[in-house]
């Protein structure tokens, strides 16, 4: 099973990856391990967290926020490819975390990995109480969508200025441009991107990027 970028049938996503991914042996166990598992369409895409690890390293990123884990394909793609990366992780599911956490140990990653299990909202506002606004280079998003906008408004706060807060899955499949599709993900969807959109460029810079299901890439003022 392969997960394709928005509009790219097989033949042109598997020419994409042929021609410009460059994945762990690490990650690339774990990314099939998780395409086998009913919830697969969860893992982002290859491409996609490769666009991450350049722009992160572009950061000189050291701390990152990551709201949504799953298995873990992300985090250890972005932890192996910059070794003096700490990450907070945030999910709520034992079971998925577990193959994260086992992959991470096997490539020796995972003392740079705090996983914080329980709603990541509240995992969010105890950082901020802690003190740590302004403490990460960059924040990825990829949780449940009707939490979205909180999740931007918490992360705005603990994401440096000239950091990066990332959101996955804005597209969702094309729904949010079908005025017919009012299931309660592409709603929430739909307002947080009219929401950001307003909201720039006053706050932030803004780009949405058609890879994946749609990336929105928010550079922090």
């Amino acid at each position: 099973m392969s997960l394709s970028s928005l509009g790219l049938d097989d033949s042109l996503q598997n020419y994409l990856l042929e021609v410009s991914l460059h994945e762990p042996d690490a990650c690339r166990q774990l990314r099939e391990q998780t395409l086998a598992l009913p919830d697969a369409n969860m893992i982002s895409s290859p491409e996609q967290v490769q666009l991450l690890l350049l722009l992160f390293k572009l950061l000189h990123a050291r701390r990152g926020l990551e709201v949504g884990t799953f298995t873990g394909y992300t985090s250890l793609r972005l932890t192996l490819g910059i070794p003096a990366l700490h990450m907070a992780c945030c999910d709520i599911s034992e079971e998925f975390t577990l193959i994260a956490r086992q992959h991470w140990q096997a490539a020796e990653v995972d003392a740079r990995i705090d996983l914080q299990l329980g709603p990541a909202q509240q995992t969010l506002q105890r950082l901020i109480a802690q003190g740590r606004q302004n403490g990460y280079d960059f924040a990825y998003i990829d949780a449940d969508k009707c939490g979205y906008r909180g999740y931007v408004e918490s992360c705005l706060e603990l994401v440096r200025s000239g950091g990066l807060v990332v959101l996955d899955n804005v597209l969702w499949g094309g729904s949010v441009a079908d005025s017919a599709d009012n299931d309660a993900d592409t709603i929430a969807l739909r307002e947080v991107n009219t929401w950001l959109y307003a909201q720039a460029p006053g706050r932030f810079d803004l780009s949405l990027v058609p890879i994946g299901d749609g990336l929105t890439l928010l550079r922090k003022h």
